[in-house]
């Protein structure tokens, strides 16, 4: 049996994708495995610099094709479109592919992307045009880009910024200050700085300008973590700010750096995904090829549990991810579904990639620790994955302000059709004032479940969503409770987990997914969800009746060994299906 719903190197053929787009993923794949494992696993543990990697990008024209919007391509990409062609363009579709294929392998390659990504943010927001055509020429020599925002005092509360900026006289600012944890830092052609002006207060004095990492003002102080990611700390001396290096003022610079940060924090779903890929198939062979008591590892009913578990919590994380770049790529002024999603993919998808690395770790055990298995860094490197772009925390704050629009006041929507067509995502970079979230409107949650209502687990878990809109008409928390943000957090996760399972519900109907994996992956939600609300339950400030309501939501998944037997020969075909060269 072989599994198509996993990215696996020896088979994969993104035919999905125009010919230059499959050309340049289908190039990434060979380029790491020409490398091979004890090279790829070398370069991290030595933490090298990503330099032949870079060399490999820019030789391909990856970063330029896949990051450059089609309006910033010149000319000749226009005589390009004109014969229906546009190979350079923002592309949310193709640019998860991407972020899968370099979790895949490593995150310091992937990181090296992301922050170029959020880097580019606020100059594809910029009314500046020659800075525009200055970034795409960068990306077209192959450079890398950064995102000067956090502080060290300060972290991204970009309201407190101690980067000052002060007139000069002649139009521009001297810039001084330092900035923290900003990932390319070490060599970026361009590095998007947030600061303020010391001459105007509040709002109005925002800044977001573009510095060149080369500049003799620009200091490079150190790299603040143990990795081949360069996460600068660097320092800005009377730093020469041109008026035609200002990006954004004002509020439009406040806006630009949160509106930033909603594009490049979904990238983080994605890379999840394909770090547990990898990370799978070392695990399940490993498991399968172990002999304990004479018996493989795999025999043992906990294992099986495990690993069957890892396996439909990792198919509906890509389950997911892949519904919400529909919506991310379909948005607009009137559609910002995407606000929910987004934050979603950020906080839901990531830490269900923790869970997925846990459970197969407890499979195999010592063996994860090895230095020549992938599974060593994998076990590292996705925890980072919920703490960078705002904390689990954040997000799951965040997703609550929509709680109440989604589950009881939907409206109608047209569909939202799979999109993987060639067109340039150009709403991502006029996303407009980053405010009115309570306007956001949803459609109804309830036919996706509908849909699926004849798989016994499904209908489970409907009655546990079904219980959270009685809980918001209800019980919901006070106005003293809403100061309790542990209480609220632990509504968050109830509410996450219906809007999880929401779209891995309509993207199962899309792709045809296998009925068995659906409902057994949806056992696992209503034991997700049935652990929530006893935490809601033992929460200091919760009342009697959210504590009454609590315990009746709890639910027991409906058990069916045969079902359970035909997703468990899925899991364990993968043993050998993947083995990176050496």
């Amino acid at each position: 049996m072989t599994d198509t719903l996993l990215f696996n190197p020896r088979t994969y053929d993104p035919a999905h994708f125009d010919p230059e787009t499959r050309r340049l993923l289908r190039a990434t794949v060979d380029w790491f495995e020409d490398r091979g494992k004890r090279k790829l696993i070398e370069d991290y543990r030595s933490r090298a610099w990503l330099a032949d990697f870079l060399a490999f990008s820019a030789k391909e024209g990856l970063f330029a094709t896949f990051l450059t919007p089609a309006p910033e391509a010149g000319e000749e990409q226009q005589d390009r479109q004109e014969q229906g062609e546009q190979d350079k363009r923002w592309d949310t579709a193709r640019i998860a592919a991407l972020n899968e294929i370099f979790g895949f392998y490593g995150l310091d390659y992937w990181y090296a992307w992301q922050v170029t990504i959020l880097g580019l943010g606020p100059v594809w927001q910029s009314d500046n045009a020659a800075a525009r055509t200055r970034a795409a020429h960068l990306l077209e020599e192959g450079e890398v880009f950064a995102f000067g925002l956090s502080e060290k005092t300060h972290g991204a509360d970009i309201y407190s910024t101690d980067m000052l900026l002060e007139p000069d006289g002649d139009g521009g600012f001297r810039a001084g200050g330092s900035k923290y944890y900003i990932g390319n830092g070490n060599a970026a052609g361009l590095v998007s700085v947030f600061g303020r002006r010391t001459d105007v207060e509040g709002p109005d004095g925002y800044v977001f300008f573009a510095a060149d990492s080369r500049h003799p003002a620009y200091h490079l102080v150190k790299n603040v973590v143990d990795s081949s990611k360069y996460v600068s700390e660097f320092r800005l001396e009377d730093y020469p700010v041109r008026a035609e290096d200002v990006l954004h003022t004002g509020r439009a610079a406040f806006d630009a750096a949160l509106n930033t940060v909603n594009v490049g924090k979904f990238n983080l779903c994605t890379a999840s995904i394909g770090i547990c890929e990898h990370a799978m198939y070392e695990a399940v062979t490993h498991a399968q090829n172990r002999i304990l008591y004479g018996r493989p590892v795999t025999a043992f009913p906990h294992v099986r549990r495990e690993l069957a578990d890892a396996y439909v919590r990792l198919v509906g994380m890509k389950l997911f991810s892949d519904r919400a770049v529909d919506y991310f790529r379909s948005a607009g002024p009137d559609d910002r579904r995407y606000l929910l999603f987004n934050p979603m993919t950020k906080m839901k998808v990531t830490t269900e990639g923790e869970k997925v690395i846990d459970l197969m770790w407890d499979v195999i055990a010592a063996k994860g620790f090895e230095k020549d298995t992938y599974f060593a860094q994998a076990a590292v490197e996705i925890r980072s994955l919920p703490k960078l772009e705002g904390t689990v925390h954040v997000n799951l704050a965040l997703i609550l302000k929509f709680m109440r629009n989604h589950l009881l006041e939907p409206v109608e929507y047209a569909p939202v059709p799979t999109r993987l067509d060639a067109a340039d995502d150009a709403f991502l970079f006029r996303q407009g004032p980053a405010r009115g979230l309570g306007s956001v409107r949803f459609h109804d949650w309830r036919p996706a479940f509908d849909a699926y209502a004849a798989l016994p687990n499904v209908g489970r878990f409907r009655e546990q969503a079904d219980a959270l809109c009685e809980f918001v008409r209800t019980a919901a928390p006070d106005e003293e409770q809403s100061r309790d943000l542990d209480l609220l957090l632990a509504v968050g996760q109830l509410f996450a987990l219906v809007v999880h399972g929401q779209l891995i519900l309509e993207q199962a109907r899309l792709s045809g997914l296998d009925e068995d994996v659906l409902d057994e992956l949806f056992a696992v939600l209503v034991r997700d969800f049935s652990a929530h609300a006893v935490e809601l339950y033992g929460k200091d400030s919760a009342t009697a009746d959210q504590q009454s309501w609590a315990l009746g939501a709890v639910r027991r998944p409906v058990v069916d060994a045969d079902r359970s037997a035909r997703v468990w020969a899925r899991v364990e075909a993968l043993a050998g299906a993947y083995e990176m060269a050496p």
